[in-house]
């Protein structure tokens, strides 16, 4: 136990401090002297033993009637590990501008607020604290340490399954764990939300996988750089939150993770950065199984990396020019509506010049082919309005089919598709019998046949002859009535009568086909 004796000046004055909560200030005010990075070197007038703090935060020196305890220490060197592992902390705990030479150690502690601002720590274990307030970081630089205890990983930031009534804030923080884990928060609850804005930068990767965040995280234009060893930079997986605002220039070099994350209002990238991982050999956005209200995917530029939306479900979709890769994964993505970003306006993208074109060839960045990206999308049309367009969708989706099929169901594609547009353009059976009664008409019209029968016959009709031949089923008494030596126009009759068949049997196909769900 250490004894007032034993203390040295400006321990003596944190210590004196201690029961009303007045702020040890050990700044000179020089400016040159009072940066933090060159801490290391401050003498013993600004030094403070992390063990005179725990004896302070157990108890050593109790409150004054009628005034709160807080230990405040501004611009203080903090010697020795500042070991509070399971501590039942009373108190708040204030640092600004301080140096610490080893890392902090809160894990499975029980305390007020953490407020370590603008200082240098190497390292803070967190991992199932209980903080009836908030944890404060903003500005600070925060270094890896040694391995958490809890995983056994070089951690600069440990909040594994930690809860925070309040919120956490590391706006202007630098966390740096290069190629290792910056942030380690899986299981973390932070109902007040999650805030790395301002300037804030991480070196490694940040982990939220099952967090829960009811006031959302907020990285407005934070940047990520030199992820994990797996190329992950930002991991939250199965993660609820209300928003994640990942806008203003938030840059991730590495790949952003949003598997099976849940979130009740919106998802934004906003004139976001995604670069992928640095060796390039992965994607820039995974979000399968992502579920939101407003997915705003209107990036900065477009991604390096593929982005992976296999069922998603969002409600609605904005994009701009630059969201979609080479490579985009859409199988099984649900969406209500899409608008589209254009000179900072959001408009509905079914009344867009070329929509459809537009949204086929998005479709066709997925590899593969899978009906289902189609079939939503011409669902979108349909419950817009645009019926045509919706059919234009399906009929773009035969055409892709047709490719995975072997050559001669590919030819029946073929016709099928020239004939009645497999069905979505029934009109073009029109157009080829009025192309072919013209040619049979004119044809016919210009020679004369022979009689089957002499003086038995129906006189001859040109047109009602090759109208005859077209239609398939029943007669109009002339096909049998009448016969051509010529053996160019008998082989025009024959090629008329077949082409007949093929034209009804794909009528009768295509019909089939619009009648079916698709």
């Amino acid at each position: 136990m250490l004894s007032y004796n034993q203390l040295t000046s400006p321990e003596r004055e944190l210590w004196d401090a201690f029961p009303v909560g007045r702020q040890v200030d050990l700044r000179t005010g020089v400016p040159e002297d009072d940066r933090v990075a060159e801490g290391g070197q401050w003498g013993p007038g600004r030094t403070v033993r992390a063990a005179v703090i725990v004896a302070l935060l157990q108890g050593a020196n109790t409150a004054q009637s009628g005034a709160i305890a807080c230990l405040r220490l501004a611009g203080g060197r903090i010697s020795g590990h500042l070991n509070l592992a399971g501590a039942q902390i009373a108190h708040g705990l204030w640092f600004e501008d301080c140096w610490f030479e080893e890392s902090v150690d809160l894990s499975g502690a029980s305390t007020q607020s953490i407020v370590i601002v603008a200082s240098r720590v190497p390292g803070l274990e967190a991992g199932l604290t209980r903080v009836e307030g908030r944890i404060d970081l903003r500005r600070s630089r925060l270094e890896s340490g040694s391995a958490s205890p809890l995983h056994r990983k070089v951690t600069a930031l440990s909040l594994i399954n930690a809860h925070v009534s309040g919120a956490v804030n590391l706006n202007g923080a630098e966390i740096a764990a290069p190629e290792q884990w910056a942030v380690s928060a899986g299981g973390l609850v932070a109902e007040g939300g999650v805030y790395c804005q301002g300037g804030f930068v991480a070196h490694g990767e940040l982990r939220f996988m099952g967090a829960q965040l009811p006031g959302g995280l907020h990285m407005r234009g934070a940047l990520l750089k030199r992820p994990g060893q797996r190329g992950v930079a930002l991991a939250l997986d199965n993660a609820v939150a209300s928003t994640l605002d990942f806008s203003d220039r938030f840059t991730a070099n590495g790949i952003v993770r949003l598997q099976g994350a849940r979130i009740s209002d919106n998802v934004t990238f906003e004139g976001a950065v995604l670069n992928g991982p640095p060796d390039g050999q992965g994607p820039s956005l995974t979000a399968p199984r992502m579920q939101a209200v407003d997915f705003a995917f209107t990036l900065a530029r477009s991604p390096s990396g593929t982005v992976d939306l296999r069922g998603a479900q969002v409600s609605h979709l904005h994009d701009n020019r630059h969201s979609w890769p080479d490579v985009v994964e859409l199988d099984g993505f649900v969406y209500g509506s899409i608008q589209k970003d254009e000179a900072g306006e959001r408009r509905e993208a079914v009344r867009q010049r070329d929509s459809v074109a537009h949204r086929v060839a998005w479709i066709r960045h997925s590899p593969g082919y899978n009906p289902q990206p189609y079939e939503q999308l011409a669902s979108w049309y349909r419950k817009a309005g645009h019926d045509d367009d919706a059919r234009r969708v399906l009929l773009a989706k035969q055409r892709h089919r047709r490719q995975t099929l072997h050559p001669a169901a590919r030819v029946w594609g073929h016709l099928l598709d020239a004939t009645v547009g497999y069905g979505y353009r029934p009109w073009l059976a029109g157009v080829w019998l009025l192309a072919l009664t013209l040619l049979g008409t004119l044809s016919f019209g210009s020679h004369s046949p022979n009689p089957v029968k002499q003086g038995e016959s129906a006189p001859f009709q040109p047109l009602v002859y090759t109208l005859d031949l077209l239609i398939p089923i029943g007669g109009l008494g002339q096909r049998t009535a009448w016969y051509w030596s010529n053996d160019s126009l008998q082989w025009l009759a024959y090629l008329l009568t077949a082409f007949g068949w093929v034209l009804a049997t794909a009528v009768i196909a295509g019909v089939t086909r619009t009648l079916q769900k698709s």
